[in-house]
């Protein structure tokens, strides 16, 4: 029983930083049709402005760390994407790499690429002892983030005006602009809510790892594409419960595994993606039907 506890509490923790890193990229493809690879570098620009702000109030260093992230996503739609928004696919994508790697590398040039240790709340490193269950405080910090976050998102989406606009958009955006949204507006909005993700993410991360690496958001933006796409293509929801998935099978592996095999477990979790994508191509949920771009 605390056993099974346990892992349920790593699964949802772990799920959750998933499901965020999915619904950053997801948001943008619902209404672009574009994966933005370079949500990474977000999540890593996020964790070293963190890095630099040692020593500062916490809630003064997380918020320098949103604001900074938020503003990147913002520049790098108005200079990078923007005047390209009308080309072929293919463009895009290639942007989107291109983006990724000149931050990544402009990171290796500031700041070298080893890792460097950094202390973000130790005081969520300590557990919580729930008689022989121990849980780490981070576990409980993440899950109730992505709960108030994901609430809050759910609420931004339905309930306000440029919500409805954005959730236009990712049905018909032709439409929604016969209609008289704004897609610049619409599309920046998107990309400073997918920063804001991004940031929250490298927030989580960085307490959970201690770790600012130039690639360190590599492997959270690679989960949250496969999650995205688990979840459907352009379907929200689908992003968010395709990456508590990921990041459930993830946990239930490493738990259930034998020793020996623990070193292999990325392939088991895409031996598990694989399947379910034969079994359910278009994803778990269907995304909008629609294919046009902006």
């Amino acid at each position: 029983m605390n056993f099974a506890l346990q892992t349920a509490i790593d699964a949802l923790s772990v799920g959750s930083i998933y499901a965020l890193s999915a619904l950053g990229i997801g948001l943008l493809f619902g209404i672009m049709r574009l994966i933005n690879f370079a949500q990474s570098e977000f999540v890593t620009i996020g964790i070293y402005i963190l890095m630099l702000s040692a020593g500062v109030w916490f809630p003064l260093a997380a918020l320098a760390a949103i604001c900074v992230v938020v503003v990147l996503a913002l520049v790098v739609e108005r200079m990078a994407f923007r005047p390209i928004r009308t080309a072929d696919p293919a463009t895009l994508l290639v942007t989107s790499f291109a983006v990724s790697y000149l931050l990544q590398y402009s990171l290796v040039l500031i700041f070298g690429a080893r890792p460097i240790g950094l202390d973000i709340l130790p005081e969520l490193a300590r557990p919580i002892v729930m008689g022989s269950v121990r849980v780490p405080r981070i576990d409980i910090a993440t899950i109730g983030a992505t709960i108030v976050l994901l609430s809050a998102f759910a609420l931004f989406l339905r309930k306000t005006r440029i919500g409805i606009e954005m959730r236009a958009a990712a049905v018909d955006f032709r439409m929604a602009r016969l209609l008289g949204i704004r897609a610049n507006r619409v599309i920046a909005v998107a990309f400073a809510m997918s920063g804001l993700l991004a940031a929250v993410v490298a927030i989580l991360f960085a307490a959970r790892t201690g770790v600012a690496a130039p690639t360190i958001g590599l492997e959270l933006a690679l989960v949250g594409f496969v999650a995205t796409v688990i979840g459907g293509m352009g379907s929200l929801v689908g992003a968010v419960f395709g990456g508590l998935a990921v990041g459930v099978v993830t946990v239930l592996l490493q738990a259930f595994l034998p020793p020996e095999l623990r070193a292999y477990r990325e392939a088991f979790v895409y031996i598990v993606v694989i399947a379910v994508l034969v079994l359910r191509p278009q994803g778990l949920f269907r995304g909008a039907a629609a294919r046009e771009r902006v």
